[in-house]
């Protein structure tokens, strides 16, 4: 069965649409429309049915989904396996949210450096819905997440259980400077349903930013103070530049590896995730 084919059924799986599947994969419809039609007359059956709300899988279409995406994810696990560094037994490719690379991810690759190094790395950084997307197609082996989708075919396994804590900077006088300049991190949905819930004594924010490094970054230059995980703002704890807003809310933020079901058997990945836990604890 020709990759292409299987990928663009797949993608008009995940996007729910033959057009949006073609603007994902940059082709025509014509060409979706084409591949599926193909795919259709190779397997015998109907794979889709095409309406105004999109496409829908028929039966047939639900079952060969499972299907498709092994096949996938062997077509990329046999080009990571051809491509293996000299001196290297395989490759682990895994990715993480960009909030997740300091300092666990770090340690991460440091632990497989020193654990493993007979293990070649790929690592990538990206955004939930990308990494889910890599994941589902092969591309990646791990997934490390903050609220994973369940996709089918894939396990879930708890990481650690981050606290996001509330931390305002110091002056030199080890007075607090500029908290009154509060700065809004966006965790995600749940964070924001437990914060609007939350006592707002803090005040409005002045500054609303997607990436929790870039706001740390922000307040231990210009002041202020905000939400972040209490490993990232622990060295800054300890070396007196931030401190803890006493009698503020905590909130739960858990880290997920994510990865397929298949890789139970492979030696590597069981690895890779027994130093994720490791680094984390």
């Amino acid at each position: 069965m020709d990759i292409d084919r299987a990928r663009t059924f797949l993608e008009i799986v995940h996007s729910g649409s033959f057009l949006k599947a073609a603007d994902r994969l940059h082709v025509t419809q014509t060409t979706v429309s084409a591949r599926i039609r193909t795919l259709e007359d190779v397997l015998g059956r109907q794979l889709f049915i095409r309406n105004r709300n999109g496409a829908q899988l028929t039966p047939a279409g639900r079952e060969f989904e499972r299907y498709a995406q092994s096949f996938v994810q062997i077509w990329e696990r046999a080009r990571h396996q051809l491509a293996i560094p000299s001196g290297r037994t395989s490759v682990v490719a895994l990715g993480g949210e960009l909030s997740l690379w300091n300092p666990v991810l770090l340690d991460w690759l440091i632990w497989m450096k020193q654990r493993k190094p007979e293990i070649a790395i790929h690592a990538n950084v990206g955004v939930p819905d990308q990494l889910l997307e890599q994941l589902r197609t092969g591309v990646l082996d791990i997934a490390v997440l903050y609220a994973p989708k369940l996709l089918p075919g894939f396990r879930v396994e708890l990481l650690v259980e981050e606290q996001l804590v509330l931390v305002r900077t110091r002056s030199r006088d080890g007075e607090p400077d500029g908290a009154e300049d509060y700065v809004y991190v966006d965790w995600g949905p749940l964070f924001a349903a437990q914060h609007d819930a939350s006592s707002n004594s803090f005040g409005e924010p002045g500054l609303f930013v997607g990436l929790g490094p870039l706001g740390l970054s922000y307040i231990l230059r210009a002041g202020g103070m905000g939400y972040f995980r209490r490993g990232a703002a622990a060295p800054h704890i300890a070396s007196g530049e931030l401190e803890i807003v006493d009698g503020a809310p905590e909130f739960t933020y858990p880290a997920y590896a994510v990865y397929p079901e298949s890789s139970e058997a492979r030696e590597d990945i069981q690895e890779a995730l027994r130093g994720l836990k490791e680094v984390v604890n």
